[in-house]
């Protein structure tokens, strides 16, 4: 039996200093749902999806609700999962108007052929499904109103289940101001988000900059030649920083339960969980 753990992100770029108390309350409430579910033996996938849900929920993160805003002034939102295990996978980008949009792309995986829908077409699959479509602004909260600037923001869980199972899930707004129709590597499969039977990874920061270097498949690739999980995350996060630059984080755990994070930004809360205790930072 593999020993159980979750580890949770909430994202790395400007950080607003008087909130970082705020933030890691909202890391260690989310990492303690999926917790939840792995202590009584439950998969890693409904962990994650957990996970993030609760931080989609917070206002003060930059997914689902508070999400940041295009130069429209309107929210999309992407979203990924995967399940390690099956190498299913789900996703969706460009998506107005659904609270929670990993839900969405854990139904994508479950209950459709694809692994990514997009706009109009993610839209009418949610109603297909059932989902209930809110009114777009109840997903702009006050504070992104006033902001409108760039910012780096990207919630996501990584976890492994006592059978050993890993997924990741990853969920954004993306950055503000960005053209509509702006898609980063949060739902690109491999790029923010990635989980085999070794590894999962999810990844925030420069979606550019992460989706040319392939950030999530990149970390994982070093922890098959042998790397640990913290030798994994920082050296994938070094090449980036070497041959792109720019502002990033992750955060990694394998099938042993072992966790680890790596940032290149001043502040990226995290919060992992295993039998062993908490590991709660900002």
């Amino acid at each position: 039996m593999s020993k159980p753990g979750i580890i949770v992100h909430g994202g790395c770029g400007r950080i607003d200093e008087s909130t970082i108390e705020e933030r890691q309350a909202g890391v260690k409430q989310a990492a303690e749902a999926g917790w939840a579910i792995l202590s009584q033996g439950g998969s890693a996938i409904d962990a994650v999806e957990a996970a993030v849900v609760v931080l989609e929920d917070l206002p003060l993160f930059n997914a689902g609700r508070g999400s940041v805003l295009n130069r429209e002034g309107r929210v999309e939102t992407d979203a990924a999962i995967m399940n390690g295990a099956t190498l299913a996978a789900g996703a969706i980008a460009g998506v107005t108007g659904i609270l929670n949009p990993i839900r969405l792309a854990r139904r994508v995986m479950d209950a459709s052929p694809h692994v990514m829908l997009i706009g109009d077409g993610a839209e009418l699959f949610a109603r297909s499904q059932g989902f209930v479509r809110c009114d777009p602004r109840e997903l702009i909260v006050e504070r992104r109103q006033e902001e409108w600037e760039r910012e780096h923001g990207t919630v996501g869980a990584v976890a492994c289940d006592q059978a050993g199972r890993l997924a990741a899930a990853t969920s954004t707004g993306g950055i503000a101001n960005k053209l509509p129709g702006r898609v980063g590597d949060s739902p690109l499969i491999g790029c923010g988000t990635y989980a085999d039977a070794r590894v999962a990874v999810s990844c925030t920061g420069d979606g550019e900059r992460i989706i040319r270097m392939t950030l999530a498949r990149l970390a994982a690739f070093l922890h098959e030649q042998g790397g640990s999980a913290q030798q994994a995350t920082d050296q994938a996060l070094g090449q980036l920083e070497a041959q792109l630059g720019g502002e990033a984080g992750l955060i990694l755990i394998d099938a042993s339960g072992n966790a680890a994070f790596a940032k290149s930004s001043h502040r990226m809360p995290v919060c992992a969980i295993s039998e062993t205790g908490v590991i709660l930072q900002c």
